[in-house]
């Protein structure tokens, strides 16, 4: 009997949690204006009003350029920290890293407006740039804890045969140590680009005149005439959003296989 109520629980908790989003397409394909039922009939005219519009492309394009260097960004900094966490001890690296994993737990307003603040006090302009900044910093926890569970499964005699063969540092850990994490690293890329594709409230502050692509949809709530069309590009964002988690995913339990580690969890 309890244990039924557990199974119970947990399907109402996950239909509260997922209905909004399953509402995504049913709206986005109805020909109705006003998101409500009953439905009017189905079209795919909000999809194709979407695409036509110049203003939403601009706003990916800005967001697609912010998320891509984001991720490169955060990735190449979760590489130096989750290697450096892993194979070596050094004075103070447990505070270091608890600093570096700090944003996981800050409220992100806290951190817009101390970026916001930062920026503006040592004269530096709101753009694309400053967005980068705020979203690499944000996604840099992730890309550390993904990347440092995939150096933690590394059999260390590999890389001490390296050596051994007349490997240096550097060699080794291209030749050797870089293929063997790869798949952690297509992870890292791919959950820091989502994560900061779908980013508001540092794009909101710091984003100045350039909008990204939350901050549009945002901006076209205050317009009724414009929710199908934002319901459409919702639907087209969840989709990608899941596609890409599945990727990550992938590589990331391909990682822990190459490997032999034991596998503790992931995304899905």
């Amino acid at each position: 009997m309890r244990g039924g109520g557990l199974r119970v629980y947990a399907i109402f908790y996950l239909l509260f949690l997922y209905a909004p989003i399953l509402l995504l397409p049913i709206f986005a394909f109805n020909s109705g204006t006003i998101i409500a039922f009953p439905l009017q009939g189905f079209t795919t005219d909000w999809f194709g009003q979407m695409w036509g519009n110049a203003s939403l492309r601009r706003a990916l394009f800005n967001s697609l350029t912010i998320a891509v260097s984001s991720a490169v960004f955060a990735t190449c900094l979760g590489i130096f920290a989750a290697r450096a966490s892993t194979r070596f001890q050094f004075p103070g690296k447990g505070p270091i890293m608890g600093l570096i994993m700090l944003p996981l737990v800050l409220p992100e307003i806290i951190v817009s407006i101390s970026l916001l603040v930062v920026l503006l006090s040592i004269g530096v302009q709101l753009n694309i740039l400053t967005v980068i900044v705020g979203h690499t910093l944000i996604c840099m926890p992730y890309a550390t804890v993904i990347l440092s569970t995939a150096f933690n499964s590394l059999d260390r005699s590999l890389e001490e045969a390296a050596y051994d063969l007349g490997e240096t540092k550097l060699s080794a850990f291209r030749l050797v140590i870089l293929p063997l994490v790869m798949p952690g690293i297509i992870s890292s890329l791919l959950m820091s680009f989502t994560i900061s594709l779908d980013e508001f409230i540092i794009a909101f502050f710091l984003a100045g005149n350039e909008p990204t692509l939350p901050t549009y949809i945002f901006s076209q709530l205050r317009f009724p005439k414009q929710i199908p069309m934002i319901m459409a590009l919702g639907t087209v964002l969840v989709v990608m959003s899941i596609i890409l988690l599945t990727i990550a995913e992938y590589f990331r339990r391909r990682g822990i296989a190459k490997t032999g580690a034991k596998d503790t969890g992931g995304f899905l």
